[in-house]
């Protein structure tokens, strides 16, 4: 066994534990960046098996896009960034038995189906020609949508910020208890030094 090898075991343990843990952690926010971490895993193994363009792109497309819900999240859900204690998975029966099932239908695919041999040379440029392949006149268009995200990735870190332009932005929240009538779940706005000051 070489260190690819020992390599491969390791990124497909971590891809395997943290996509279980998609589904028993209580926080969405912990559960996008499982999944990034999942798919980030299996990014590398690609890269291990010889399909360097295919697992970086996984591995970039994957973190942009669990960065970019984990701060949506953060931002938008009434339940304060996620954090609080919720039930992730619902209809555990059939969740359980689509899982088994998918999983023992790709398995026998893979176990049955006959892979075409065909080796490339060497000193063949793939990475270039899948590149130009795949893209060819888009890139342009790419290059934007690149753009785009990093200023929509930008943009949700500075409306997500507590301080804002015209004072901190959580003035006056309370975040809900994680049991009903309890207390307030969670970091509370300091307010007393704030209306003291203004009293005075």
């Amino acid at each position: 066994m070489n260190v690819t090898d020992i390599a491969f075991w390791i990124f497909a343990a971590i891809a395997v534990v943290s996509g279980w843990r998609v589904f028993c952690t209580d926080s969405m926010v912990r559960a996008s960046f499982l999944l990034m971490l999942s798919f980030i895993a299996v990014g590398l193994i690609m890269v291990l098996l010889n399909a360097p363009y295919l697992g970086i792109a996984t591995v970039f497309m994957m973190a942009v896009e669990m960065m970019v819900m984990a701060l949506f999240m953060v931002m938008y859900m009434m339940n304060p960034a996620g954090l609080n204690p919720m039930m992730m998975v619902h209809q555990h029966r059939f969740s359980i038995a689509a899982g088994v099932f998918v999983f023992a239908a790709l398995t026998g695919l893979i176990v049955v189906t006959r892979f075409s041999s065909n080796p490339v040379a060497p000193d063949a440029e793939v990475v270039v020609g899948l590149g130009k392949e795949l893209l060819g006149d888009s890139m342009l268009i790419f290059e934007t949508a690149g753009v785009t995200l990093l200023a929509t990735m930008v943009a949700s870190v500075i409306l997500s910020s507590r301080s804002g332009r015209f004072g901190e932005a959580d003035t006056g929240a309370v975040p809900p208890p994680l049991e009903p009538g309890g207390e307030p779940a969670g970091r509370q706005p300091e307010q007393a030094s704030g209306h003291a000051h203004h009293h005075h």
